[in-house]
């Protein structure tokens, strides 16, 4: 059995003060697997100690040597591309469909944020003055488990790329990821103190790094509940926070679609990473003029959906990440069905054949928008059909909720498809597609967050501008 007791502090694995085990789990078969020692927050300000003494020598770099750094974290995460894909598909359950995605990714976004800075202007003049984009400082970087080594390497590539050192808190529920990411960044060679991996529980090691006066910086990626706490933390000492947080992201589908094409897709965006998703299209609105035919093709397309062993290439939805999570989907699926949506797929229990924390890929339709099951964020396989009756109602339904973090607009005309895209209220709009551009800017308006990742948009926000006036200027 797997056992894992350091963490990485200061450019070294150490033992953990903590002591807490914390027990790992294969989510196909439910069995343990392995056991980490967690991190307690004395670990984390070790970190955050080490992280401080790095920084005022990391912050004078220039863009060549971080460029360097980056392109060396990315070469060594992809020497590791086997072992994160094993960990990928038996720590987290993801299908060897999805998993390969899930390790390249990493690697690619590290050599982005390379390829952004080259060109980004840390000076810049305006007016008679000359403006300076400056590190802000240490950065928490605190990361979910539904892409584990992506969320490590996309906020830890940024973070650098601005000239910021860093205390990473990840999930404990992706502790075998977590080991490998950390040893391929040491292998990279980085200098001590640059980057540091705390793995250990939210309200310890994560409220630790929240609450501390020498972390500038925090980037979150999880629930909102948890990012209010965060935010709420922070006002203290008044870090710069970037919160990505949860989702309800309608499907529109309008009246014209071409149903062959877009029935697969909103199923596709609804059930991806096995619904464990913050961009889920997991709110489908359908035109009620067509509504039969969309429920009839809609239900042969989530019962298609293969829902089983992750390393069986057929399979698309893998099993829930922990057996909490399975009885949350588990009870939204009941209150569904409690109250008055109509069961077309799924529904509760486990597929036949599977015994670990596996969900039925299920489909209600006649769900209102403010049924449970359209207003809160289930992060797994439920797809819910809402009927409109025309285009204004179908905007409101979409727009109706707390959250806004992205949206899909799915007909055979682009144009009006833009034209109802542009007034979703949301931070990503995807026409006829299920695309991804990590130069553009994401994160949501409204409860799904503030601020944005990637890009320009994303690097800006580990920097504060500092204004020079006068003479010499």
């Amino acid at each position: 059995m797997l056992s894992i007791d350091t963490i990485y502090i200061d450019g070294r694995f150490v033992t953990p003060h903590g002591t807490e085990p914390f027990d790992l789990h294969d989510p196909a078969t439910g069995a343990v697997t392995g056991r980490v020692r967690l991190a307690d927050e004395e670990d984390a300000r070790a970190a955050i100690a080490a992280a401080k003494r790095a920084f005022p020598t990391f912050s004078r770099t220039g863009k060549a040597e971080r460029i360097v750094l980056l392109h060396r974290m990315a070469d060594a995460v992809a020497e590791r591309r086997g072992d994160l894909l094993d960990a990928v598909i038996d720590e987290y359950g993801a299908p060897v469909s999805r998993a390969a995605f899930m390790v390249d990714y990493p690697v690619n976004v590290l050599h982005e944020a390379a390829e952004l800075l080259a060109d980004y202007p840390f000076l810049r003049r305006m007016g008679t003055a000359e403006v300076s984009m400056e590190p802000l400082g240490v950065a928490g970087l605190i990361t979910p488990w539904n892409s584990n080594a992506g969320f490590i390497c996309g906020k830890l590539a940024t973070a650098i790329a601005a000239g910021c050192t860093a205390v990473i808190k990840p999930s404990e529920m992706s502790a075998r990821q977590t080991q490998i990411v950390t040893e391929a960044l040491h292998a990279a060679g980085l200098p001590p103190g640059l980057f540091n991996i705390v793995t250990g529980r939210g309200d310890r090691v994560g409220a630790a790094i929240t609450g501390h006066p020498d972390i500038a910086k925090i980037s979150f990626t999880g629930s909102t509940a948890t990012g209010k706490a965060i935010l709420r933390a922070a006002a203290d000492t008044l870090k710069r926070v970037t919160l990505e947080l949860g989702g309800k992201s309608p499907t529109i589908l309008l009246d014209d679609a071409d149903l062959s094409r877009a029935i697969p897709l909103a199923v596709s965006a609804a059930f991806m990473n096995s619904g464990q998703a913050c961009i889920a299209g997991t709110r489908l609105l359908a035109p009620r003029s067509r509504l039969a035919e969309i429920e009839a093709l809609a239900k042969a397309a989530v019962e298609a959906v293969c829902a089983g062993d992750p390393r069986d290439p057929a399979t698309t939805v893998g099993p829930m990440v922990s057996r909490t999570q399975w009885e949350r989907v588990q009870r939204y699926i009941r209150i569904g069905v409690e109250e008055g949506a109509v069961l077309l797929a799924g529904g509760e229990g486990r597929p036949e054949g599977t015994e670990g924390w596996f969900v039925r890929p299920t489909l209600f339709t006649a769900v209102r928008n403010d049924m449970t099951i359209a207003r809160e964020e289930i992060f797994g396989p439920v797809l819910s059909i809402i009927p409109y009756e025309d285009e204004e109602e179908a905007v409101a339904i979409a727009n109706d909720t707390i959250y806004g973090l992205q949206a899909y607009v799915l007909s055979a005309d682009t144009a009006r498809a833009r034209r109802v895209a542009d007034r979703i209220v949301a931070g990503r709009v995807l026409i006829n597609s299920l695309a991804h551009d990590p130069k553009a800017p994401f994160g949501g308006f409204k409860q799904s967050g503030i601020g944005r990742e990637y890009g320009s948009f994303g690097l800006d926000a580990f920097l504060e501008p500092k204004t020079l006036l006068g003479e010499g200027v």
